[in-house]
């Protein structure tokens, strides 16, 4: 099927470990631990909790002293980047440094002022190591809040830019950019701004306080899939209420319905209907279970409409149209062979495999 996929924002690339953000790089997956970043133990475990779901890096609160000492002894023992996320003391954002993690986060707004700011920045770019500059609604500096009245995306905009000048001052381009907020329509409304002015600064997406699972993954899903389909971002984290594995698989699942990386199968199924003469849902359930560790990045048809099913299935990759205890098998829009029920998923999945094991061949 024709992509229709839109140009991506041209960024600089910014390297954090062995990940690097932005260019033509794929769009990095990030999570943020839950646990008292000072257990060294409990830190270390679900970060690599994290790892093994897919999560690319990882950030972990800085509230004191101790859990800034911490650090080193944590980046030491896990397989992901180790950002230190920094709010209200400077001084933090120091020892995180000294402490040799990958990325540091800083929030402008909270930082303590340009001096501070500064400071930082200084320390950073004599340490070559890389940052991101997160602006958030929820600590917009309080000029911006007097002048508007209350948090906006002109806001956001403006404060990022007063501090990308700054680095720029101190000769520091390493670091990454983000405008969030509890908002969709603001946060969408900050980064199309910001796209749109002539810094390539490479860009963290996200909705803050984004909620439950459920309605945390649909409400993240608005935010950023508009954003990711207009070739903006270089970096996502989805954020969810509970266990941050479970973020991780929703922000795959972004990029993977943006067309913006693609790792495993799409399945595509039809809506329920009258005209369905299959347990379509139980053959869906079947055959998700068993590409389950699939990585091939293909669209997979299952469809129990033999109306409208065929011509539909001409726009996957390969895919399944059933109805009346029969079905067709189609691959890039042509029927391969014509199948009873019982015998759909195994050629289905046989096929795929297949194709997977022909594409490991060539790479």
């Amino acid at each position: 099927m024709k992509s229709e996929i839109a140009f991506r924002r041209t960024s600089r690339e910014v390297k954090v470990g062995d990940v690097t953000i932005g260019g033509t790089h794929p769009i990095v997956v990030q999570s943020m631990t839950i646990t008292d970043t000072r257990d060294v133990e409990a830190t270390v475990a679900e970060c690599e909790r994290l790892a093994d779901a897919g999560c690319e890096m990882a950030r972990v609160a800085v509230v004191d002293d101790a859990a800034a000492n911490s650090l080193r002894a944590i980046n030491e023992r896990i397989r992901l980047p180790l950002i230190a996320d920094i709010h209200f003391n400077f001084k933090h954002a120091l020892t995180a440094i000294e402490q040799g993690v990958d990325k540091v986060r800083i929030n402008p707004g909270n930082i303590g002022g340009e001096k501070k700011f500064r400071e930082v920045i200084r320390r950073l770019r004599d340490a070559g190591m890389p940052s991101r500059i997160g602006v958030n609604a929820g600590s917009l500096e309080m000029d911006l809040i007097e002048r508007d009245g209350f948090p906006t995306s002109d806001g956001l905009v403006e404060s990022a830019m007063r501090h990308i000048e700054t680095c720029y001052e101190e000769d520091y381009r390493d670091f990454v950019v983000s405008l969030k907020s509890s908002s969709v329509p603001m946060t969408i409304n900050a980064y199309r701004k910001f796209a749109a002015t002539d810094c390539d600064q490479p860009l963290h997406l996200g909705v803050t306080e984004a909620g439950d699972p459920q309605y945390g993954a649909i409400k993240s899903a608005a935010g950023l899939g508009g954003l990711l389909v207009d070739g903006i971002g270089d970096t996502i984290r989805v954020s969810l209420l509970g266990d941050p594995c479970l973020e991780i698989p929703v922000a795959f699942d972004i990029l993977k319905a943006t067309g913006r990386r693609v790792i495993s199968p799409e399945i595509v199924a039809c809506p329920s209907c009258g005209r369905i003469e299959i347990d379509l849902e139980k053959i869906v359930d079947e055959v998700k279970e068993r590409l389950g560790r699939s990585k091939l990045p293909v669209i997979v048809s299952v469809l129990g409409c033999i109306v409208n099913g065929p011509g539909e299935a001409r726009e996957a990759d390969i895919g399944i149209a059933a109805g009346r205890g029969y079905g067709m098998l189609f691959k890039k829009g042509v029927m391969v062979r014509k199948l009873e029920e019982n015998e759909m998923v195994d050629a289905l999945v046989h096929e795929i495999e297949q194709m997977e094991k022909a594409l490991e061949a060539t790479s």
